[in-house]
């Protein structure tokens, strides 16, 4: 009897052995993970290929929201009310394939003063970033949908994930066939992370609208989303709205204009856009 106990005590203080030399290496990965993520993130430095032109500008601070995936029932007329209210104008990427019965949301978007760009149509990773053709035909399609409907040629445009994202293979080719098709692209440096999580508490929603990536505090570009789940985003608007309005920036949409802001690469190129 007594050895059976002698056993199972061993075997007890065994497993507890083990469990703490798992965690202790789960802990252990962790901070080097943590570790090489920071040393990367200061060597990372994304390189933009325009400059903002005259020190008048650059002595303000601008503020751009972005909203990606409308025309959506509902949340898109939502966001509308909110911009509307607060007298702000702001960017709407929209996916062509939403865009059937739902061309009076499309219509209000434009005459209520705001930008329209392109998102592609079909917002599908495997045929947008299946080859640079397929890539210009997405967003060609939902410009000529938004043209027919609204009489003008949308040129500015987000790539859905980013113009670097997992899917896109084709590196900076793609780039250089965005330009001869005479488009401009638009990425951000602030992101509420709602495409990802669109449950997120408007608390965490909010914080995330603070963070901004370092050195461009001055011009920032906030992705959003307008699918028909961002309920959240459209509470917390308002209160994103108040707090950059309270540290002195002008709200503005997206135009033809506006430098372009965008990842070049993975290497520390020349920063532009910046403060």
């Amino acid at each position: 009897m007594k050895n059976n106990c002698s056993k199972h005590k061993y075997k007890l203080y065994l497993c507890i052995i083990i469990l703490l030399i798992l965690v202790n290496s789960i802990f252990t990965l962790k901070l080097v993970f943590n570790y090489r993520h920071k040393k990367n993130s200061k060597k990372f430095k994304p390189a933009f290929n325009t400059t903002l032109k005259s020190n008048k500008d650059k002595n303000k601070k601008y503020v751009y929201l972005t909203f990606d995936d409308g025309p959506t029932y509902v949340v898109t007329d939502q966001i509308l009310d909110v911009l509307k209210k607060n007298n702000v104008k702001a960017t709407f990427f929209i996916v062509g394939k939403e865009i059937p019965e739902k061309e009076h949301i499309l219509t209000r978007i434009h005459e209520e003063g705001h930008s329209i760009g392109l998102h592609t149509y079909s917002h599908d990773a495997k045929k947008i970033y299946s080859n640079k053709e397929n890539f210009i035909k997405e967003m060609t399609k939902t410009q000529k949908k938004i043209e027919d409907l609204l009489g003008f040629k949308s040129k500015i445009i987000r790539c859905p994930w980013g113009i670097h994202n997992i899917y896109n293979k084709l590196g900076s080719s793609l780039i250089n066939e965005i330009h001869k098709n005479d488009l401009k692209i638009y990425d951000w440096n602030c992101s509420l992370e709602d495409g990802l999580n669109p449950n997120l508490s408007t608390k965490r929603l909010f914080d995330n609208s603070k963070i901004v990536k370092e050195g461009y505090t001055n011009n920032v570009i906030i992705l959003a989303h307008c699918n028909f789940n961002n309920k959240n985003t459209v509470k917390v608007l308002p209160k994103i709205i108040k707090y950059y309005k309270n540290l002195g920036y002008e709200f503005k949409p997206i135009t033809e204009s506006t430098p372009e802001y965008y990842i070049e690469s993975k290497c520390n190129k020349n920063l532009n856009f910046k403060n």
